[in-house]
């Protein structure tokens, strides 16, 4: 992720990865000259259109999202924060815990 950041040219990424990183930093910079060519660059990278409409609605999602808590005076989570919510999620998914901590779906016959 990194490597990526940095320097998406020359991260060592496969091409696929590399063609829709590169059409989300389009879309993130200047989404108003995107058009087909673009959508059809990323299909030949090997990903499918569905996977092309799912990356398009993330990014506008995330930017709708960042938009919002900054004017909102929504703040930051700590980094602390966000490494529990991802170990968390990576073990869970995304299912909220519930009050008694137990997870949705889980082998506690407790859970909902």
């Amino acid at each position: 992720m990194d490597a990526v950041l940095a320097d998406l040219v020359t991260a060592p990424i496969s091409e696929a990865d590399r063609a829709l990183f590169t059409f989300v930093e389009q879309m993130n910079r200047a989404s108003w000259d995107l058009n087909r060519e673009h959508i059809d660059a990323v299909v030949r990278a090997g990903w499918s259109q569905e996977a092309v409409y799912d990356a398009i609605t993330v990014c506008a999602l995330f930017n709708f999202y960042n938009r919002w808590c900054d004017a909102g005076g929504v703040h930051a989570m700590a980094n602390e924060d966000h490494a529990a919510s991802g170990a968390r999620m990576a073990q869970h998914g995304y299912l909220p815990p519930q009050a008694n901590g137990a997870v949705p779906g889980s082998d506690d016959p407790h859970s909902g």
